[in-house]
C-alpha cells in the first residue's frame, strides 16, 4: 500500500510539473467508475471457534446516474448456525471516527447456506456487515464465502473470501466454583460438579477448587489435582478421586474469547500442541483475577486453558472460563 501511495504522489507531482510547462493545460476531475462494483473484508480476528461469529463487511456501489442496488447476499459452503444474518443497515464513518448506521433494507432472510437482503431504499452504495455463526458441524473443517449483489441494470458482481479453517477447540464460559457447592471441575465435560455428582463421575474429575485463607496453610483461591494429598488434606473428597492433573499457572494471558476484554490475544490450537507438561506441578495456589492455567487430563486426552474471570473472597467462589483441545 505504501508503494502505491508513493506512485500516486509521483504521478500527481509529474502532472503538476507538466502543467506548469504548458500554458494550455486544463485539469479535469477523473470520472468515477459507474459500473457495479463490490469489495469485501473480514473484520473478526483470532481462531474461528464453533459457536462464535465470523464478521465481514461487504461493500457495493454503482454510479447513481446509472442505476441502484437491488439485492445483496452471502453464501457459505457450510450453512451457518442460528443467529447468522446480514445487517439491513449500511455503515459509514463520520468525521469523529464513529460508525453511523443507515437502514437501507428489510431484515435479512437465511435459507440453508444463503443469507440475503432486498434493498428498500433508493441506494447506489452500501457497506453491509455479515455475521456468520460457526456451526458445530464445521469443527475441524474449512468454510468459504461468496458475496454477491445485483443492480437495477441487471448487472451482477461477486467476491469470494476463504477458505477459513475452523478450530477444533471447545469452549465453556463462566463456570462458578464454590467451596459450598460445585467445587469439582471436569475438563472432559467442561463442567463443575458438587460432591454427589463427582462421586459417580470420579474418573472425570480433574481439579478441585478450594478457598482457604486461614493462618494454617493459606491457599486463597486454588485449583488442586485430586491426587495431591498435601493441599487437599483440609477437605474430605468423595471416594475414588485420584486423577493427577499437571498444572502450569500463568498470569497476563488474557484470551479475548474467555475474558471478553479489549486485549487482542487468543489461545489457538497450536498453543495447546506446543505445551510441555514435563515436571509440571499438580496444583495452583493463590489464583488471581485475570490469571490462568494450562492443564492436561491424567489420560492425556485433553489439554485446556483455564481463565479466571472473577474471584470472591466473601462468597468463597471463583468464576472461570475454559478452552479445551482434544489431543487424542
Amino acid at each position: 500500500m505504501k508503494n502505491y501511495n508513493l506512485l500516486f504522489i509521483l504521478i500527481v507531482f509529474l502532472s503538476i510539473c507538466v502543467s506548469g510547462c504548458d500554458d494550455n493545460y486544463t485539469y479535469e476531475v477523473p470520472k468515477g467508475n459507474t459500473e457495479l462494483y463490490n469489495d469485501c473484508l473480514k473484520r473478526s480476528i483470532g481462531p474461528n471457534i464453533a459457536g462464535q461469529k465470523i464478521e465481514f463487511v461487504y461493500a457495493m456501489a454503482i454510479g447513481p446516474e446509472k442505476g441502484k442496488l437491488i439485492s445483496a447476499r452471502a453464501t457459505a459452503t457450510i450453512p451457518g448456525a442460528k443467529g447468522t444474518f446480514m445487517e439491513n443497515r449500511s455503515f459509514y464513518t463520520d468525521m469523529g471516527g464513529i460508525d453511523v448506521p443507515v437502514i437501507v433494507a428489510e431484515p435479512s432472510t437465511t435459507m440453508g447456506n444463503k443469507t440475503e437482503i432486498i434493498f428498500t431504499k433508493d441506494t447506489c452504495a452500501a457497506a453491509l456487515r455479515y455475521y456468520y455463526v460457526i456451526p458445530q458441524e464445521a469443527r475441524g473443517k474449512s468454510v468459504s464465502f461468496m458475496f454477491s449483489s445485483t443492480a437495477s441494470t441487471g448487472e451482477n458482481v461477486s467476491y469470494k473470501l476463504g477458505p477459513y479453517e475452523i478450530s477444533t477447540i471447545n469452549m465453556q464460559l463462566d463456570l462458578v466454583l464454590s467451596n459450598n457447592n460445585n467445587c469439582y471441575l471436569s475438563i472432559s465435560d467442561m463442567a463443575a460438579y458438587n460432591a454427589s455428582v463427582a462421586a459417580v463421575n470420579t474418573s472425570k474429575i480433574d481439579l478441585v477448587y478450594v478457598y482457604h485463607s486461614g493462618k494454617s496453610a493459606p491457599m486463597n483461591h486454588a485449583l488442586i489435582s485430586p491426587a495431591n494429598d498435601k493441599y487437599l488434606s483440609i477437605i474430605t473428597l468423595p471416594t475414588g478421586l485420584n486423577n493427577n492433573t499437571p498444572f502450569w499457572k500463568v498470569y497476563g494471558l488474557r484470551d479475548r474469547h474467555l475474558s471478553r476484554s479489549q486485549y487482542g490475544v487468543y489461545v489457538d490450537d497450536i498453543d495447546f500442541q506446543k505445551m510441555n507438561f514435563e515436571n509440571a506441578p499438580n496444583y495452583g495456589l493463590d489464583l488471581k483475577l485475570d490469571s490462568g492455567a494450562w492443564v492436561e487430563t491424567a489420560d492425556g486426552k485433553y489439554r485446556a486453558f483455564i481463565f479466571v474471570n472473577q474471584v470472591d473472597d466473601i462468597k468463597k467462589e471463583m468464576t472461570v472460563s475454559i478452552k479445551r483441545y482434544q489431543m487424542k
